[in-house]
């Protein structure tokens, strides 16, 4: 991955401190949607989430050497696991809440798998791994992860166009046309706008906020994988384990792709330094200590890509920041509750923009990398990517089932599209380097 740093500000402290937590406060703000919506949708704690989205996210700073601007929400790919176990629990008799705990210990053994990858990439480097994900892989998978998206944004839009309209005209204005720090903060204003413009409407009930307490603890004993050595069923455990641990494969390629995304985006290749190992390594490690207290895996999250792109600041300092704000909100019930009451419509217009930009970004990648589309090889891997992603997203519920292991659009497209890509004759792409001035092609072989 050959990258030119880009200009942008790596240093968000010289702005001055208001501006500083502002940034902060705008990357929680673009994670803040989609990691509750897990939880949301599978009955994991809110609060639980928020806290170790921020733990993880500090976690993953430590371990990737404070280098990698990367926000770790609650992946999406589990969505299908936990649902599966809750459904085969609760017909054995099992509540729900106890039923997903035993699915949060198949999720640990999930993030354990991403430290086998790491040691397969540090001990037979980077880039012999990496020939198995070259830019012909990466960029249909990023491009399929923000059309994949796009589809809950859209969803949200419907709600209520005129807010969705307004949040996204917001972003846009104050992108194109914003001076300062309006500039470098459209996806904060955005937000405020149209959330503001709710509260005008009458679109928002504010009875449920006077019952949020101020300070409470983000989870319960219940709630953690401590309560299923209560009365524990080993069969059933095995189960879990057997039927969650796979979709590590598809989330480690997703990872992949998502640093590929940031590098691209900041112009700096992390898969080199601090190294793909590292930031796996770090994400596991998130995953995993998220799970044994009932939070959702954790996964890099290409909403805060899509801020990176946006307002070129590229300190990890703001990204951390805003890690620490998760971690303290997820203390304050109240705060839960007023960002829930954000209008649906609110999220999907600012999502529109964000899941735009982790689509252009791998368009980017194509181009950047000179990918050689003349060859039809190189078109079968590309077309089946985007198709299978969007297809089985679409058309089958995000869910094939092969066995007793459940895969989304995402997962089954990242595994054809590496298989086919290893195991089809010819060209893996072209690249362009420049040679004493002249533009030389030079074609990539297995």
């Amino acid at each position: 991955m050959n990258l030119v740093e880009k200009e942008g500000i790596t240093d968000a402290r010289k702005l001055g401190m208001p501006k500083y937590v502002i940034l902060g406060v705008q990357h929680l703000f673009a994670m803040f949607g989609a990691t509750v919506l897990v939880p949301v949708l599978t009955g994991l704690s809110v609060s639980s989430t928020l806290l170790f989205a921020g733990i993880g996210t500090l976690v993953f700073h430590l371990v990737s050497k404070l280098q990698v601007p990367a926000f770790l929400g609650s992946s999406f790919a589990f969505l299908g696991g936990y649902m599966s176990v809750k459904a085969l629990g609760v017909e054995q008799g099992m509540s729900e809440t106890l039923a997903l705990d035993y699915a949060c210990i198949g999720v640990f053994f999930a993030g354990l798998c991403y430290f086998v990858m790491a040691g397969l990439i540090k001990s037979f480097g980077v880039e012999k791994m990496l020939r198995f994900f070259p830019p012909l892989v990466t960029g249909p998978m990023i491009i399929a992860i923000g059309l994949v998206l796009s589809g809950s944004a859209i969803q949200n839009c419907t709600t209520n166009w005129p807010l969705a309209i307004v949040a996204l005209a917001t972003v846009i204005i104050a992108s194109v046309c914003g001076k300062g720090i309006i500039k470098i903060i459209p996806i904060l204003l955005g937000v405020v706008v149209s959330y503001l413009t709710a509260v005008a409407m009458g679109e928002v009930d504010f009875s449920s906020l006077s019952e949020a307490a101020w300070i409470g603890l983000p989870f319960s004993r219940e709630q953690t994988a401590l309560a299923v050595f209560d009365n524990l069923d080993t069969t059933f455990l095995i189960s879990t384990i057997i039927a969650i641990m796979p979709i590590a494969i598809a989330t480690i390629m997703e990872h992949i792709g998502d640093m590929c995304a940031i590098s691209s985006t900041v112009g700096k290749d992390f898969l080199k330094e601090p190294g793909l190992h590292r930031t796996l390594m770090g994400d596991g490690l998130a995953t995993a200590i998220a799970s044994l207290f009932g939070a959702p895996a954790n996964t890099t999250y290409g909403e805060n890509t899509g801020v990176l792109n946006l307002t070129k600041v590229f300190d990890p300092a703001v990204i951390r920041l805003a890690a620490c704000f998760a971690i303290l909100l997820s203390f304050c019930p109240k705060f839960a509750c007023l960002i829930g009451l954000m209008p649906a419509a609110t999220i999907g217009g600012v999502s529109l923009i964000l899941y735009g930009m982790i689509s252009a970004v791998g368009v980017r990648n194509l181009i950047e990398d000179s990918v050689d589309f003349n060859s039809s090889r190189n078109v079968f891997v590309a077309a089946l990517i985007l198709v299978i992603a969007i297809g089985v997203k679409y058309g089958a519920d995000d869910n094939v089932n092969i066995g007793p292991i459940h895969f989304s659009g995402l997962a089954l497209s990242a595994i054809v599209g590496v298989t086919l890509n290893a195991i089809l004759p010819g060209k893996l792409g072209m690249k362009v380097k420049s040679v004493h001035g002249k533009e030389k092609k030079e074609h990539l072989k297995e």
